[in-house]
């Protein structure tokens, strides 16, 4: 058996998708049903948030898992990521409001629910730089005066330009990929891989 952690929200149904391809039945998955465990044929499938596969993965209570980009880099988990999935695909980007010119005199103050990844960007462009770490709609910190720029993920850009804000650049492109744990990984190598080939013919 094969345990997948498979993330709740819009990308579960990419993952049934791929695993149609692989010839499983999904209706567990698209049946709209609240359970959060269920079988395929030989994968133990769990249902969890996004933000916890890797915990899962990382941990073995999972094989592999399906989770974004944006959360590997956040919380940096000792998993193996195996492949671009090629969905869900979005920029992490630093924003400001239109016009706004950096003083580097002065820390720059950067709203964000990513501190880490947004702690290193400006570490490495040797930009003092203070953190605050938000857990809701970052858009709001420069109308409010709580941060200078903010560190997001955005998919078409839409939101930052509602709320007067503009991508001042981008920190790295961002989709969905397959992690497995690295125990695991050596022993059910192969049934991943046969798992998974079809997903690589037409990714």
């Amino acid at each position: 058996m094969i345990r997948l952690a498979i993330p709740k929200g819009r990308l579960s149904e990419s993952v049934a998708d791929l695993l149609h391809r692989s010839g499983y039945d999904c209706a567990g998955l698209r049946n709209g049903s609240r359970r959060l465990a269920f079988t395929m044929g030989d994968i133990e499938a769990t249902l969890v948030k996004p933000s916890d596969v890797a915990v899962y993965v990382e941990h073995g209570a999972a094989d592999i898992g399906v989770v974004g980009k944006d959360v590997l880099m956040e919380d940096e988990p000792d998993v193996f990521e195996l492949m671009d999935l090629g969905f869900g695909a979005c920029r992490m980007v630093v924003a400001a409001p239109a016009g706004f010119s950096d003083d580097p005199s002065r820390v720059l103050r950067v709203a964000s629910k990513y501190p880490h990844v947004a702690g290193e960007h400006f570490a490495r462009k040797n930009r003092a730089a203070e953190v605050i770490e938000l857990h809701g709609s970052v858009e709001l910190a420069p109308l409010v005066g709580l941060g200078d720029v903010i560190v997001d993920i955005v998919e078409t850009g839409t939101t930052l330009r509602e709320n007067g804000l503009e991508v001042l650049e981008e920190i790295a492109p961002l989709s969905a990929r397959l992690i497995a744990n690295r125990s695991r990984y050596h022993f059910i190598r192969t049934a991943i891989e046969r798992l998974t080939d079809p997903w690589r013919a037409r990714s």
